[in-house]
């Protein structure tokens, strides 16, 4: 027999989904700050000689695989040089400091584990701040590197550089801001939309940019039936993987109630292969692009005799490059393992399970059960940070072997389809609770309908 919510579920169609006016107003909040979002990234800085950067973005020395992957994630705002060129990334960078400081730092861990909500509005307040470091760090060594190069700047100086981090961080902060607007009054979660709305507004211009290059002779057409053919293949494995759990079966006791017996009712604790879902790759990209967007925009020429060494790593911090490639696997199989361990926590839920009186069919409540679900949650984890080390590995490997010049990541894939699927699930939800509310809202006017019903034909008494 269906459960309710599989009921409810099979119910819904477009009848529903018209009724469901809170969602409306959820769905146009998201849609207008999304539209928000891609206007600011045509807003250029001021000061900017816009085709002479143009023209220093589309060669800079040769390379510019970390700059395609900044203007990706920025929805085309770093080649237009926009107010929203930094996007989130001061941001994530700053998340990820807090979160490793809050497994490390005692204060902060015990605001994480004992604060309640509190302690997490306080470790957020944190990630703000830090965030305007970050931001203003950035900003002002992308105002300094392009004031000091020639023909970019229409009048280069102190207030260039001045007005230009003012811009880039202001901008950062607030997306930051339209991000949580977008938690908390739209649908889904705001900052993973952004960088979803960036990477899906400059994916025509990248397909077109492949086609392009069969047509000039600069890319063979089984070179492009193999990235189409692995794009489709790596989109139905993430959408497997992302769905793919383990059920563990939870048994709660039988207890007396009067004359009969209660409980007894099984459920299941699903635990997802994916636990970290997206946040490890966006984390390793993020790190990645520091310290080589520095030697992007830095004169080489004259450098330091104890710099002597960032050209070179600069050069092999390229997409398709073996350190890169390595580094990128390293981070993300760490960030799996870090982030799992943060948002699950098998004490926790043993402690919880026992306090209910629930318990797994042969593993006694308690330390025994935290020991077993931890031992699940590692297995699953391995396999999850194989998943998506495998995904967005190999579009890198495949860059290195076919030799391309167009930024192609699996990052990117996976952030499109898994920010889809949670979206959608979180519509889906939405719609749910609407119909479960006017099932509810139903029975209690069928109730009072009857009960007047009732009162007028009821005899009168003598």
């Amino acid at each position: 027999m269906a459960s309710a919510a599989e009921q409810l579920a099979a119910n819904m169609n477009m009848g529903s989904f018209a009724r469901a006016t809170e969602l409306h107003k959820r769905l146009l909040f998201t849609v207008l700050a999304m539209v928000v979002f891609r206007i600011g990234c045509y807003v250029p800085i001021p000061g900017i000689n816009n085709e002479q950067f143009l023209a220093f973005f589309q060669n800079p020395d040769g390379q510019r695989g970390i700059l395609d992957m900044l203007n990706m994630f920025s929805g085309g705002a770093v080649q237009n040089m926009a107010v929203f060129a930094l996007n989130v990334m001061p941001y994530i960078s700053a998340s990820i400091i807090v979160q490793l400081m809050g497994a490390v730092y005692p204060p902060w861990e015990k605001l994480r584990k004992e604060g309640g909500e509190s302690g997490r509005k306080q470790l957020n307040q944190y990630t703000r701040y830090l965030t305007v470091v970050l931001a203003v760090a950035q900003a002002f060594g992308i105002a300094t590197q392009l004031n000091g190069q020639p023909g970019l700047i229409d009048e280069p100086g102190l207030f260039f550089i001045i007005t230009t981090t003012t811009c880039l961080t202001a901008g950062t902060m607030f997306l930051m801001w339209l991000g949580e607007q977008v938690t908390a009054r739209g649908v889904g979660n705001g900052i993973s939309l952004i960088i979803f709305a960036g990477i899906v507004a400059v994916l025509p211009g990248t397909i077109g940019r492949m086609f392009g290059l069969t047509q000039q002779g600069q890319m063979s057409p089984f070179a492009l039936l193999a990235i189409v053919g692995l794009a489709v293949g790596v989109v139905i494995f993430i959408v497997f993987m992302e769905r793919a759990q383990r059920r563990l079966l939870i048994q709660y006791p039988k207890r007396q109630e009067g004359n009969r017996m209660a409980g007894g009712e099984r459920s299941f604790l699903p635990l997802k292969v994916n636990t970290a879902g997206v946040i490890p790759p966006i984390f390793a990209s993020s790190l990645l692009m520091l310290p080589t967007t520095v030697a992007q925009f830095t004169n080489q020429a004259n450098l330091p005799a104890w710099l002597s060494w960032l050209p070179t790593f600069a050069a092999q911090m390229q997409h398709g490059q073996p350190v890169f490639t390595v580094l990128y696997a390293i981070l993300i199989i760490f960030f799996c393992f870090f982030y799992t361990s943060i948002t699950f926590n098998p004490e926790d839920t043993a402690e919880n399970l026992r306090k209910y009186g629930g318990f797994l069919p042969g593993i006694r409540p308690g330390k025994r059960t935290a020991e077993y679900l931890d031992y699940v949650l590692t297995r699953l984890t391995v396999i999850g940070a194989a998943y998506i080390t495998a995904v967005c590995v190999l579009p890198e490997i495949m860059v290195a072997n076919l030799g391309q010049s167009f930024y192609f990541g699996g990052t990117s894939v996976l952030i499109v389809v898994s920010v889809t699927m949670d979206t959608v699930a979180q519509i889906q939800s939405q719609l749910l609770a609407h119909q479960y509310e006017g099932l509810i809202k139903k029975a209690k006017l069928r109730g009072r309908g009857q009960g007047k019903g009732k009162g007028v034909t009821a005899p009168a008494r003598r």
